[in-house]
């Protein structure tokens, strides 16, 4: 390992994910593990790049040298942003899986036991078919959640690279809010949302913002396709900002018109759902128990409204094609698994479907204490945000026809 100190942490951070990975490699009797998720590579290593739809994969030996195999145009991530010695590249014209089967032959891991993450998006079926075809002589073994274990509770350095992400998040859903007016396009909104958080220093996240308005809020996970928001109708949105691959998330909701009963009982229910999970999220309750109070609250409603999905997941180191760490932990029921302190969550107690056509949302991201829970998004206002019902041409010309109308009027003679 290179010892450096231009990485994202202090090198020592890398010497204990290390250390860590190896104590749970010896306890699953493994020699070597092939690490070829992006999230864990970058955990691992500090090594991110857009390529990683080409294989890539660390290989971990229990007491040797960690070494990489990447495409050839990728080695120069390597050497610019990790601690990794050791390369591998393959050509573009050459065999991504015959240059691992290799690498782990001129290591000495031939005849081995060696973890892979079997489930990775990206060591697909038929990579894995000519891997177990051809590396025979080894005992290959699905290691999934190896990485992970340590991915799930933050450490104190990556907390802090939550909250530089937190600040992108936060400008880029005070742009979105206050662009929101009728007339304005979903794509103008997102547009401001997006040039906000990366102002703010925030970098690509691993998704775009969500950007809906009106009836199109029923539709999952959709986002602007050039709508323009109507008089009276309301827009949801939702904003994951990222540093260094670290992402924290929120949703709000603007009301270009008046705030009906519906809608305000909906924002209520919600607060109070965010308020007590804030208040009882600690060491030692279930994410089941997170999980059943939230949905509980939601589920009281007079409003037609569901919570149609789980309460929340896990939230941290995140490629495309999601933000999210669910596959690592998410809130819902029949998971027995306790929370500890380092651990943090999206928690979104949206609301699904009220007066059967809207959908609307306000969401945190909590990390967990020693003794409860804290938000990177405790300054942020959770109410609704009420704007003009006037298209956003006409409300700038009402304003500047009420400015003349006073500055007129300071100009009458007495």
């Amino acid at each position: 390992m290179i010892e450096r100190d231009d990485m994202t942490f202090p090198f020592s951070e890398y010497e204990r994910r290390v250390h860590e990975l190896r104590q749970r490699m010896e306890k699953r009797l493994l020699d070597a593990v092939i690490i070829s998720d992006p999230e864990n590579l970058m955990y691992l290593t500090d090594y991110q790049t857009t390529g990683y739809s080409f294989f890539q994969a660390l290989v971990v030996p229990l007491e040797s040298e960690p070494f990489m195999v990447t495409r050839k145009l990728e080695e120069s991530n390597v050497l610019a942003r990790t601690w990794v010695e050791i390369t591998r590249p393959y050509p573009d014209t050459g065999d991504a899986i015959q240059m691992l089967i290799s690498a782990l032959v001129e290591f000495g891991l031939a005849g081995k036991s060696i973890g892979y993450e079997r489930n990775s998006y990206f060591f697909p079926a038929y990579h894995q078919d000519t891997f177990h075809t051809t590396f025979t002589k080894s005992r290959l073994m699905d290691c999934f959640g190896i990485v992970e274990q340590g991915r799930v509770c933050k450490s104190s350095y990556e907390l802090d690279a939550m909250r530089k992400a937190a600040l992108a998040t936060k400008a880029g859903m005070k742009a979105g809010i206050e662009a929101c007016a009728p007339g304005v396009t979903e794509n103008e909104i997102g547009g401001a949302i997006s040039q906000a958080m990366f102002a703010a220093g925030g970098e690509i996240p691993a998704v775009m913002p969500y950007v809906t308005s009106g009836p199109r809020t029923m539709i999952g996970h959709a986002s602007w396709e050039g709508r323009e928001v109507q008089p009276g109708e309301h827009v949801f949105m939702e904003v994951a900002g990222c540093y260094r691959r670290y992402h924290t998330a929120m949703m709000r909701t603007a009301i270009c018109g008046e705030l009906t009963d519906s809608m305000y009982k909906a924002q209520e229910i919600m607060k109070v759902a965010l308020s007590h999970a804030r208040e009882k999220m600690r060491p030692g309750m279930t994410v089941s128990d997170v999980d059943n109070m939230i949905r509980n609250i939601i589920s009281d409603n007079e409003i037609g409204a569901k919570l149609i999905t789980r309460s929340g997941y896990s939230i941290g180191i995140a490629f495309p094609p999601s933000w999210d760490e669910g596959y690592i932990l998410s809130l819902f029921q029949g998971d027995s698994s306790v929370l500890e302190p380092g651990m943090t969550f999206h928690v979104i107690p949206w609301m699904w479907g009220i007066d059967g056509d809207k959908t609307c949302g306000i969401s945190d991201t909590f990390y967990i204490t020693e003794t409860g829970c804290g938000s990177f998004f405790e300054d942020v206002e959770q109410n609704f945000t009420l704007k003009s019902g006037q298209p956003a041409s006409n409300e700038t010309s009402i304003k500047a026809v009420s400015q003349n109308k006073k500055t007129k009027k300071s100009e009458t003679p007495a």
